[in-house]
This record gives structure tokens, C-alpha cells and sequence, in this order.
């Protein structure tokens, strides 16, 4: 009975930006729970060669690609109108797709607070927009937004992402308000410290590794690992009641000083 509640046979997902990193371990935990994948990426080489990987091992139908742009509305709708016509009726949306821009705050163009703040937050919410019409018209859905340690805290010269991963908290909240009494759940995750191929510059300095090390209960980093639990129970009919919750995957760091 507990295995079946965490059961994703037949349900389709999409993660965006799981061509590599933390959205691709992500994509592999779905399909290992069951679902049928649809991988997302701006990187069409690298989306192919990820969709390729994912195929080898598995049969046929079960893993597919769509490439589009996750800050363009119009794109967005015709990407997410593509997977119901063409895979079948999206049931699992993971938010995963991010970037980072690292400046002190006053030197900070813009342009590229806008470029964050659209792809960190502005396209959470278009992507949830066109994947919940559907989910609203079947009565059923599930939104998993791919928040941050600095969903609640800050660090110097990161303020496009802290103030757009504090937006989706709210955004996931917001979306909840108008959408929890139709079906759907949504709900977040915010992942503290993770190694990978993207943070081992990170793992490899010995200040900051030890910063970490200090800073987290825990006493490690994070692996990719440690998110797809969370990921998978919230996208399966374990959490049909858990709706607006963010939850911190962070070995602790969020709740000492």
C-alpha cells in the first residue's frame, strides 16, 4: 500500500531544464518512480544528447524533449500545448530551470537583474500558467517549484536570485490560492548547498568548503540524490493534501545560527 502511494506509472512529467545537473537527477528520480519524461533544455545538443541517454534505457514512450523558451509566453504556450497533443496530459510540472548572476549589488546592470529575475521567476510563472490550464480543466495536477536555500536567507552579490527565489515562494503560494480548490497541489522544495558538476569549483576552495561544512548541521554537502525523494513524493498521491509548502532541503542550514 505505501509503495503504490509513491507510485508515478503512466504520468507524464516535465522538468525544465533537465538536461544536465540538479533538473536532470530530478527527471531520472520521476522515471524511476514510474513517469514518462519529457526533458526540457535552451541547449538543443545537450538536450539531445540527454534524451539519448535517458533512452537507452528505457522503452519506448517513456522519455521525450521539448526545447523551448521558458521566458517567452508565446513559446511557452505552444511548448506546453506540444506535450498534450503529442505525449499525453501533463500531470507532474517541476519548475527547475534557473540561472545566476554574481555582482555587488551596485554595480548590478539591469539588464541583468531583468534576466534573472525572468528566467528565476517570470517563467515559473508563464510555465505554471499554461501546464494549470490544462491540469484545471482534468480537475488534477501537481506543481513542484524549485525554490532555494535563499528562498529565505541572502548573500552578498546574489540579489536577482534571492529576491527571485523569495518571489517563488509566494508565487507558489499565490498559485495555490487560486488553484488548490480545483485539484491541483503546489508546492516547493528548496535545496541548500548541492555538489555537482556546476558547484565543484565551489567544493574544490577550502574556505568556502569549510564554511559549509561549519555552517550545515549536517555536516556535508547536499547530493543531487538527497532532492529526489522530496520531488517524487510531491509529485505522487502521497502529498494530495500537502498544497503551498516550501520545502528546505538544506541538512539544516536554514534553522541555526
Amino acid at each position: 500500500m505505501g509503495n503504490r502511494l509513491f507510485d508515478l506509472t503512466g504520468r507524464i512529467a516535465l522538468v525544465t531544464g533537465s538536461s544536465r545537473g540538479i533538473g536532470k537527477a530530478l527527471a531520472a528520480g520521476l522515471v524511476d518512480a514510474g513517469a514518462t519524461i519529457v526533458l526540457h533544455g535552451a541547449n538543443t545538443e545537450r538536450l539531445e544528447s540527454a534524451r539519448a541517454e535517458f533512452s537507452d534505457r528505457l522503452p519506448a514512450g517513456r522519455v521525450h524533449a521539448a526545447a523551448f523558451d521558458i521566458t517567452d509566453s508565446k513559446a511557452v504556450t505552444d511548448g506546453i500545448n506540444w506535450i498534450e497533443e503529442n505525449v499525453g496530459p501533463l500531470e507532474v510540472l517541476v519548475n527547475n530551470a534557473g540561472i545566476q548572476h554574481r555582482v555587488p549589488m551596485l554595480d548590478l546592470e539591469v539588464e541583468d537583474w531583468d534576466r534573472v529575475i525572468r528566467t528565476d521567476l517570470t517563467s515559473a510563472f508563464l510555465v505554471g500558467r499554461e501546464a494549470g490550464r490544462h491540469m484545471l480543466q482534468r480537475g488534477s495536477g501537481k506543481i513542484i517549484n524549485i525554490c532555494s536555500v535563499q528562498t529565505d536567507l541572502a548573500r552578498p552579490t546574489i540579489a536577482p536570485y534571492v529576491a527571485a527565489k523569495g518571489g517563488l515562494r509566494n508565487l507558489t503560494r499565490a498559485m495555490t490560492a487560486e488553484w488548490a480548490s480545483q485539484g491541483l497541489q503546489i508546492n516547493g522544495i528548496a535545496p541548500g548547498y548541492i555538489h555537482t558538476e556546476m558547484t565543484q569549483n565551489l567544493v574544490d576552495d577550502d574556505a568556502f568548503n569549510s564554511w559549509i561544512l561549519g555552517r550545515t548541521p549536517a555536516a556535508r554537502w547536499g547530493t543531487v540524490e538527497d532532492l529526489v525523494g522530496p520531488v517524487v513524493w510531491l509529485g505522487s498521491e502521497a502529498s494530495n493534501f500537502v498544497n503551498g509548502q516550501v520545502i528546505f532541503i538544506d541538512g539544516g542550514m536554514s534553522v541555526v545560527v
